[in-house]
Parts: structure tokens; sequence; C-alpha cells
């Protein structure tokens, strides 16, 4: 009983806090000027001859130069319309010179000029979860295949950051004192990766693997998810309508839901694709609805393609993590070591390509 009036609880004060925070949101009607002072939370993606960013709710379109980062502390103008903002400039931009920010910086920098634009940019992407090279064509290619979510750190880069500090740190510490040590990890590479919804879910919910681990409490996936979906809403009510959030959340509940019944429907499937065709296609199950109300589009050939490159995916971000920190140290070993993800990047590529 005691549980469930705990829930209620969490649940009114949830209710409480995003009702408060929407209500107390500037109005702005049609062509009112407004200055914008922000940070860049998330990394901005660049077109050919503009980057797009989202802040305070507003998408905005801005000149490909000055070129702006994740972490930039910015000020701009312009006009509203809708839920964008038109006659765009920017005031003001500083960098942010924190030793995460400039090193998520230097691996950018080491991945274009080790490797051609898009592989370059997707290495950058499964890593780091940068989205700033990716280019228009291939940004819509990926959203036609239905593998954009791909092309950003997510909850299986969280995994495998966790299992390489916790395997690294026992080595040395016992593992009670390695544990929050992975912990603070964990986050660090939250941050490096842009701090965005899908990595911060992951992150939650390992930080309550870790801590059930530490206190000897069973870990309930369940439980995690929604104490992460109530956490994150909490401190940024504005996610309920985030499109990544949303994704996110969607792909997992659907994952834990669905995923070992479809393995078990699909033993026809040649045992070499059959959990990543599995995984797929239990998490297209909560993603596609989204995808279609958001962008009125679907694949239905989505599991498939997924299915068939998602096997690249872990290979090209150990490559890309081990090649970015020998390379920022050593350049031309980092530059051999990146070029062995050239064949899986050159495969996803020609998927992707082929079906959009």
């Amino acid at each position: 009983m005691t549980r469930y009036l705990l829930w209620i609880i969490l649940f009114i004060l949830f209710c409480v806090r995003v009702i408060y925070f929407y209500q107390t949101q500037p109005s702005y009607p049609n062509d009112t000027k407004i200055r914008i002072t922000d940070r860049i939370t998330s990394e901005p993606i660049r077109y050919s001859n503009s980057q797009y960013i989202k802040l305070q709710g507003f998408k905005i379109y801005l000149p490909h130069y000055p070129e702006i980062y994740y972490g930039d502390r910015v000020v701009i103008e312009g006009k509203v319309q809708d839920d964008k903002l038109i006659e765009v400039r920017l005031v003001d931009k500083k960098e942010d010179k924190g030793f995460l920010y400039n090193f998520r910086r230097e691996l950018l920098g080491f991945y274009q000029k080790s490797l051609p634009q898009p592989h370059s940019a997707l290495i950058a992407g499964v890593t780091i979860g940068s989205k700033s090279n990716l280019g228009n064509d291939f940004w819509e290619a990926l959203k036609k295949t239905g593998t954009a979510h791909v092309v950003v750190a997510s909850g299986m880069n969280v995994t495998l950051v966790a299992k390489f500090l916790i395997a690294t740190i026992v080595v040395f510490l016992p593992r009670k004192r390695a544990i929050p040590l992975a912990l603070a990890g964990v986050w660090g590479y939250a941050l490096l990766s842009g701090f965005e919804a899908p990595i911060i879910r992951a992150a939650v919910m390992g930080s309550i693997t870790f801590a059930s681990q530490e206190i000897g409490r069973l870990y309930y996936a369940w439980r995690a998810l929604l104490i992460s979906a109530f956490g994150m809403l909490f401190i940024r009510p504005e996610w309920i309508t985030d499109v990544g959030f949303i994704l996110s959340f969607a792909a997992t509940a659907s994952l834990m839901l669905f995923e070992a019944k479809v393995r078990k429907f699909i033993k026809f499937v040649p045992s070499i694709i059959r959990e990543d065709f599995s995984t797929s296609l239990a998490a297209q199950v909560g993603v596609a609805p989204v995808l279609f109300v958001t962008f009125g589009q679907f694949n239905i050939l989505s599991p498939i393609i997924n299915a068939v490159v998602l096997w690249t995916i872990v290979p090209m971000t150990i490559i890309g993590m081990v090649s970015g920190i020998i390379g920022l140290i050593f350049e031309p070993i980092g530059t051999l070591i990146l070029w062995l993800a050239y064949p899986l990047t050159s495969w996803f590529i020609l998927v992707v390509g082929t079906f959009s």
C-alpha cells in the first residue's frame, strides 16, 4: 500500500510540475521580435547552407558561419513565426572552455580529418552522438529508412562504456569502490555525447541498475524506466513533447514488452541476424506510431533494414572510441585504426542509400 501511495504522490508532483512549467512560459504573438540567451544543449545539425538548433521551444536556422557547437552560449534575435524564429541573427557566441566540450570538438575534428564524408559523420554519430555533419541528403535517407536512431549515441553506447569501465576498474579496486567511478564515467560520457534524452534515459537506468546491485535489491526494469521518465520530465518538462524523448521511451518499452515474444516467433530467420531483427521489429511496434504521427511517414521495410545494419554499430562504436582516444595522442596510429571502420560505414551507407 505504501508503495502505491508513493507512486501516486510522485505522479501528482509530476503533473503539478508540468502544468506549472507550461503556465509560466511566455507566449509571443507572431512577428514579435525576441532575443534568446541560452546554451546549446544538443549538437546543431548542419545543412549545405544553414545550421539548425532548437532553443526554448523555437526551431532556429542560422547561417552556416560562424559555426556553433554543443556547449556554446549564444545570443540570438529573430521574429516569432509559430514555433520558429525567422529573420534570425546571431548576436553573440561564447565557446565553452570546459574539458569535455573541448575534448568532444577535438574528437570531431579528428574524425573529419581522417575519413571522408559521410563516413566520418557516421562514426561521430554512433560514437559521441554528433549529428552536426551528417548533411541534408544523408539525414533524410536515414529518416526515410528508419535508421536515424542508430546515428545518435544511445543506451547501447552507455552499456558499452559501463561494461568497459567496470571491467577495467575492478582490476585495480574492489567492485563496491569501482561502481561509483563507473557511474561517474557513464555520466561523463553522457555529457560528452550531447546530454540528449536517449542518453540521459540510459544513464539514469544504468545508475539505478548499479545502485540496485550495490544495495542488494532486485532490479526492476519497468520501475527504472518510470523513474527515469518522471525524473527527466520533472527537471525538463519541455521534453514531454520532444520526439527524441518519446522515441527513446517508446522503443525501450516495446523492447521490454515484445522482444522475447518476437524472437520466439521468428525462429525461421537465420541466426546471424535473428537477434538484431527481433530487436528492431520489437522496437518498431512502439516507434512506428510516433514516427507516423510526427513525420507522416513510416518505412515498412525498416525492421529489415535495421537488422541488416545494426550488427555494424557495436564495432563502429568501439573503433571510433579507441581510434579517437589514440588519435588525439598520436594521430597516424589513430587514423589507421579508424580506417578499420571504413568497410562497416560503407556497408551502412550502401544499405541506407539503396532503400531510401
